[in-house]
């Protein structure tokens, strides 16, 4: 069903590809300061579910169509990158539903706002795009059946994936639980604000 060669060298390859710091590794370190790590599992579901659309289609081969549009992935790149640099002002000035909130307040977003933010974020990246089709494609052994071939590795990549953003969460998560005093409250926000238009920002430029 799969061949364990190529496996071996396909996970300690994926695993630093997700380790390293990226758009949606920062995203989710910016939601654990801002809203914790139980509340960025919501993102993180978006966030697997296009990382997911985004190998399946590099393997098919639509990846490369949508390369080959590059108006089209300029678009979705450009709104993805204004939307989240939106969000990362009203972190900056403590509004808006992702900001922490001052003591006596009670601000939460929703699970869909989190969730389409991790969609979002995770397929309008173009690099994301290209990575999938350059990478995965050569894991996949042509002599073995393809579907489980792809059902295998689809999920050895949204498991590691899904245990960096836990891992970047929860250092957002205990850089808050340092600074969680109080008086802190405007400076964390400052903080997970600057994070979220850096992402925005480098989406745009990407």
């Amino acid at each position: 069903m799969i061949n364990l060669a190529l496996l071996s060298v396909f996970i300690p390859t994926f695993f630093f590809v997700s380790i390293t710091p990226g758009l949606c590794m920062t995203l989710s370190m910016t939601l654990g300061i801002s809203v914790g790590v139980r509340r960025t599992l919501w993102m993180m579901w978006g966030e697997l579910f296009g990382v997911a659309l985004v190998a399946t289609a590099a393997v098919l081969g639509v990846a490369a169509i949508l390369l080959s549009m590059p108006a089209l992935l300029l678009l979705f790149k450009w709104l993805g990158g204004l939307y989240l640099c939106y969000v990362g002002w009203q972190m900056w000035q403590s509004i808006g539903k992702l900001a922490i909130p001052a003591e006596g307040e009670n601000r939460q977003s929703s699970r869909r706002q989190l969730c389409w933010q991790g969609f979002i974020t995770a397929v309008s990246n173009p690099k994301g795009w290209a990575f999938h089709m350059a990478l995965l494609p050569p894991f996949i052994d042509n002599q073995l059946p393809f579907w489980p071939q792809l059902l295998v590795l689809l999920s050895i990549i949204l498991l590691l994936e899904f245990a960096c953003l836990l891992l970047y969460a929860s250092s957002g998560k205990a850089l808050r639980l340092i600074l969680a005093q109080p008086q802190h409250v405007r400076l964390l926000n400052r903080l997970a604000g600057s994070l979220m238009l850096a992402v925005g920002i480098w989406l745009i430029l990407s």
